[in-house]
């Protein structure tokens, strides 16, 4: 398989798994802020259910993948995504679970709910995408 065509094999991948993601965020209610925040306000478990469902699935992968082929289908190896927490990823965390408490919106469903047409979602958007150029730009600083 050419370069090209493990380009192409990749984008279409990344399409397909996008598509899938954003259907079920949308057929899982998680595009509605209004359902969301009833989950955390601990009056809706079923998107527990939806969530403890998916990190199944994607921990159940991530650990039999490695297993039960010799390499991924479109890459050469699987790769090792340590994690370290600090200051910053703390402080991060925080500030993301106090959006996601005030207005009930994380990205991957506000992408998803403009899609549905929920147009009120572009300013949680505009919110997500300023925090994060404060943070790169906060990063890039001498220190």
């Amino acid at each position: 398989m050419s370069a090209a065509d493990k380009t192409v094999a990749r984008m279409l991948a990344t399409l397909a798994a996008g598509t899938l993601f954003g259907f079920g965020l949308s057929y899982s209610t998680m595009i509605r802020p209004e359902v969301v925040l009833g989950f955390l306000r601990f009056q809706d478990f079923g998107l527990m259910l939806v969530m403890g469902g998916a990190v199944m699935v994607v921990m159940l992968a991530y650990k039999l993948a490695p297993r039960l082929l010799t390499r991924p289908l479109l890459d050469d190896h699987f790769h090792v995504h340590p994690s370290t927490w600090n200051r910053d990823t703390a402080m991060g965390s925080a500030l993301f679970g106090l959006g996601w408490g005030l207005c009930g919106v994380c990205p991957g469903p506000a992408i998803a709910g403009l899609g549905a047409g929920n147009w009120n979602l572009v300013w949680a958007l505009v919110g997500i995408a300023l925090g994060a150029l404060v943070q790169g730009l906060r990063a890039r600083a001498p220190r």
